[in-house]
């Protein structure tokens, strides 16, 4: 006797195409390679920094410090795909679990634009040349603009610091909701059901 393989729950659509779409229950391919891919950019800037300012001069500091630029460079256009992306699919995502956790992201995604465009006019107002992964992104000019320097010099780091601690607590929460009783949301972004 045939039998026949056993057919997936109704309100659990089997995916076989790539890119897997978003969904109510769980964030799709594109969704989660954006979040993971930039949360190991996050590592290296963070640990760059870390680095710099707690062991400068150090080999570790001259090792990550060189990395901090260009990734955080990389970390500004992956910022702009992921929020275009999420925008665009919006309606197919999962719900957020509360209103803390929507105003956290809305935080995160605040942050994750500010800290590199505030470097990034810094560095333009510096009059450098600034080539990421050797890609020319800012020709080099003469004159500095004092506005943009001092404002980079002003913000840049503290919102650095501020996002790192919201990245942190992001990671924290992830884990809190794990206990029994709350809405495990880690599965969402690991592409499980």
């Amino acid at each position: 006797m045939r039998t026949s393989p056993a057919q997936p729950a109704a309100s659990e659509p089997v995916h076989t195409s790539w890119p897997a779409p978003d969904s109510a229950r769980r964030y799709g391919s594109v969704s989660r390679f954006f979040h993971w891919g930039m949360a190991l950019c996050f590592a290296l800037v963070f640990a760059a920094a870390l680095a710099h300012y707690f062991a400068k001069d150090s080999a570790l500091d001259q090792l990550l410090w060189q990395a901090h630029k260009p990734v955080g460079a990389l970390l500004f256009l992956l910022w702009i795909l992921r929020a275009t992306w999420a925008l665009l699919h919006a309606r197919q995502r999962p719900p957020h679990v509360n209103l803390a956790a929507h105003l956290g992201h809305l935080a995160l995604y605040a942050l994750m634009l500010a800290v590199p465009a505030i470097a990034l006019l810094r560095q333009y107002g510096s009059g450098r040349a600034f080539a990421p992964f050797g890609i020319p992104l800012m020709q080099g000019h003469e004159d500095k603009i004092a506005w943009m320097t001092e404002l980079g010099s002003l913000l840049h780091g503290e919102l650095g610091w501020v996002l790192l601690a919201l990245v942190a607590g992001h990671i924290g929460m992830a884990l809190w909701h794990r206990r029994p009783g709350h809405t495990n949301v880690l599965p969402r972004m690991l592409g499980k059901p």
